[in-house]
């Protein structure tokens, strides 16, 4: 079990994992969190709000990346401090994690760096929880093995997160068993449900996804015995700067939660 201020994860009720793929302005990230917290609250469920100062892993160099790593951390440790809801982060180089460090409550290794050693023990050494996305070529059983980067540092805060496996080249599926093989690990397992819906590169430039899949895997998902799920919403992904194709839309949100309610519920 890990715990995140108040927030304790694998104690059998799936903590969600929600925002926007990016900070794209204030205007969009208090919209956002203002509204998954309150519905976060209607339905008892512990809320991490997650939205990346960055997105370093773009395939295009026109591909949005930040409005500026500083600005975005401030509007990061704005809605820490004001809506009190613990923050997650990526993380996409070592000389930033002691700057992140001081905003994020958790901090988040991308699954394209999941193999970066100097940048998980980096963030490990901080003594923060670390949530280490699966690699998208990485087989479940060896991220064993990069968990152990994280406890070798002493720190033992390691969460992993699937988030689908390359399918050919422009598509992800899904293998369920992995998140019975990580689990078998000892570490707490989240589910991304909006990245493994995610068609990489499909639209050129530009990831495309499968949103209307997201309800249904976050319910297989949650019936498995995961410890999170992970989702990207946002006001109107249709105007979003990152990640567009594959974001929930907020309206959806809700139904979201009732359905994983249920499914967990019964358990």
């Amino acid at each position: 079990m890990i715990r995140v201020g108040q927030i304790e994860i694998g104690d059998g009720r799936p903590v969600i994992i929600a925002g926007p793929c990016a900070v794209e302005s204030r205007e969009v990230v208090f919209e956002t969190a203002e509204t998954i917290r309150e519905l976060a609250d209607k339905y008892n469920f512990q809320l991490i709000f997650k939205s990346s100062y960055k997105k370093a892993n773009r395939l295009s160099g026109k591909s949005f990346s930040s409005i500026g790593m500083h600005e975005a951390l401030r509007i990061l440790a704005e809605v820490r401090e004001v809506l009190e809801i613990p923050v997650l982060t990526d993380v996409h180089a070592v000389e930033e994690v002691r700057t992140v460090v001081e905003v994020a409550d958790i901090l988040q290794i991308p699954a394209f760096l999941c193999r970066q050693t100097d940048l998980v023990v980096a963030a490990a050494k901080t003594g923060k929880p670390v949530n280490i996305k699966k690699g998208q070529f990485m087989a479940p059983e060896d991220m064993g093995e990069i968990a152990k980067k994280v406890t070798g540092t002493g720190n033992d805060n390691v969460m992993l997160t699937e988030r689908g496996t390359f399918f050919g080249y422009h598509n992800l599926v899904v293998d369920f068993r992995s998140l019975i093989i990580m689990k078998s690990l000892g570490y707490p397992v989240i589910f991304d449900c909006t990245h493994s819906l995610q068609l990489p590169s499909g639209a050129g430039i530009q990831s495309s996804g499968q949103p209307e899949y997201v309800i249904p895997f976050a319910k297989a998902a949650a019936a498995m015995g995961v410890d999170g799920l992970f989702l990207e919403v946002h006001p109107d992904p249709s105007k979003a700067l990152c990640d567009a194709a594959s974001m929930l839309h907020i309206d959806h949100f809700e139904e979201f939660l009732q359905t994983v309610d249920q499914i967990v519920s019964r358990e």
